[in-house]
């Protein structure tokens, strides 16, 4: 999963919605997605309200 930053409104749903924490907010208080983490579920694609993330 990628964010686009530029897209980004940092609203938090895709942090909210993680199963597994796998999104936080970066200093530029964009999300950032732990790939390491990442279980690659598609969950966050669905709740950002701006498609800023995508496989």
């Amino acid at each position: 999963m990628v964010v686009n930053n530029e897209t980004c409104i940092s609203c938090g749903a895709c942090v909210g919605a993680c199963p597994v924490n796998a999104i936080s907010f970066g200093a530029d208080g964009k999300a950032v997605i732990n790939q390491e983490t990442c279980v690659k579920c598609g969950t966050c694609v669905g709740v950002c309200p701006v498609s800023a993330i995508s496989e």
